[in-house]
């Protein structure tokens, strides 16, 4: 959280008596989200008739939240390349069949599944969603959905065809404040939105580095599956198990681990598309590293088209140390959240943070205005029993229209994320004019990154 400093005593008072008003995350809040964390991990099973038979690619890491999501239903089986890092999930599921290589995995249990949940580093999501929708399961494929705009259209592509139950895990898509956002937005309220600010306090893991020297890979590792479709190359602990984001070959960056929870509120609510161009700003340290990572921090400017009576929308998106400019009405005492959105009106400006957060009008004083006046609009969108919830139900109905971060929606949201790591990746200052239909840019070196170079031996 970014605050005034050494605020004197009338600042204090009157930031208290604003965020009394005001406050993205209040704690009755803060309470509901404790409570259902706890809720989760001990989630009662249902009756055996309405259990589905689940199997997971990752039990480590994001893994293990995903398990303990759908943990009212039967853990199946479980398959993670590092014994280690998934030990503990291993071990609160001993009847669950265990495996290091998902493709021995869907082997031999696609047949005694219901669905797979996929939450492997990004370079893998695309080869093990893509084979398990090819064997007619339902998946749950954590976010961003590929590591490449190739691989996500073809994954959207073949689920619609086969209408195959999916589901992108950008959790914040099922919020509260999602759906409000877009009932607030779409009614008008706000007025024309020309401008929006997007921005995360990632990334939480080394970029701007070169690539560290080889280690002896563990015994308790499965290194090649782990590498899948990626370049052959050594181990290093400072690279798996978590380090990977912020490497070309294995991640997107902090756009493409932050994107699908903050991008998704403007590019949903919108109704944005598909970009026009886009450009990406930012400086290393140490310019050997454009060969192997991200640059530390990056803004990345889209440019989106007008959209019937919409005005086309710059959207801006700031990582690392950079931060969007501090908005003009917003009062002094007022904090801005580590990760976030502000929507620039001509009505109103609207802010929130991460995974859809709580929208508020500021100034406050317009926030108490548009309440006390009655013109807030009405819910008009379905409230979400659950990110989780809804595909689950969605499988069970066997309903593809049944989950809100499909692929249908989650595929081209996934594109739009990572036409900024196409950019960075390109170079600070190139402006990519993209053509979302040949899915090619005015630049040769963009459009060579735009597809996944597959590995000998592992393709989609």
């Amino acid at each position: 959280m970014r605050m005034i400093s050494n605020p004197s005593r009338r600042g204090v008072l009157a930031a208290g008596a604003a965020l009394a008003a005001f406050n993205l995350v209040p704690g009755s809040v803060l309470a509901q989200a404790a409570n259902k964390k706890k809720q989760q991990e001990d989630l009662p099973q249902l009756p055996p008739s309405e259990r589905l038979n689940l199997g997971f690619v990752g039990a480590g890491g994001k893994g293990s939240q995903n398990i303990r999501g759908c943990s009212a239903h039967n853990i199946s089986a479980l398959c993670d390349v590092d014994a280690v890092r998934a030990a503990d999930i291993f071990n609160k599921h001993p009847t669950a069949k265990r495996f290091d290589d998902w493709r021995v995995f869907l082997d031999k249990e696609a047949k005694n599944l219901d669905a797979v949940v996929v939450s492997t580093p990004d370079h893998n999501h695309a080869i093990v969603t893509m084979a398990a929708m090819q064997l007619g399961l339902p998946v749950y494929c954590e976010k961003p959905l590929t590591r490449t705009i190739s691989e996500a259209r073809a994954l959207a592509e073949y689920a619609r065809k086969n209408k195959i139950v999916t589901q992108m895990g950008n959790q914040g898509h099922a919020t509260e404040g999602a759906r409000m956002t877009n009932e607030w937005i779409q009614s008008g309220l706000l007025g024309e939105i020309r401008e929006v600010h997007c921005w995360t306090n990632r990334p939480i893991w080394p970029q701007g580095i070169v690539r560290p020297a080889a280690e002896p890979v563990p015994s308790t590792m499965n290194w090649d599956v782990w590498l899948g479709p990626a370049p052959q190359a050594p181990y290093n602990h400072e690279i798996a198990p978590f380090n990977w984001r912020g490497f070309w070959d294995y991640g997107a960056g902090a756009l493409g681990d932050m994107g699908a929870h903050i991008m998704d509120h403007p590019v949903w609510a919108l109704g944005l598309g598909a970009p026009l161009g886009v450009e990406a700003e930012f400086e290393r340290a140490n310019p050997a590293s454009a060969k192997d990572s991200f640059p530390v921090s990056t803004i990345i400017t889209y440019q989106f088209a007008a959209r019937g009576k919409l005005p086309p929308v710059t959207l801006k998106w700031y990582d690392g140390k950079n931060l969007p400019p501090r908005p003009e009405a917003l009062e002094a005492e007022r904090t801005i959240p580590g990760s976030g959105v502000i929507y620039y009106g001509s009505k109103h400006c609207m802010m929130h943070s991460s995974h859809g957060g709580t929208p508020r009008i500021f100034p406050e004083v317009e926030m108490q205005e548009v309440a006390k006046g009655g013109l807030l609009p009405p819910k008009t969108i379905t409230r979400s029993p659950g990110h989780y919830e809804e595909w689950l139900q969605a499988v069970k109905d066997k309903d593809y229209e049944g989950t809100k971060s499909k692929f249908d929606y989650s595929g081209p949201l996934t594109e739009t994320i990572l036409l900024g790591c196409v950019a960075t990746r390109v170079g600070s200052g190139i402006k990519l004019a993209w053509d979302s239909a040949s899915m090619k840019t005015n630049n040769d070196l963009a459009n060579r990154y735009v597809h996944h170079d597959y590995r000998k031996g592992w393709s989609l």
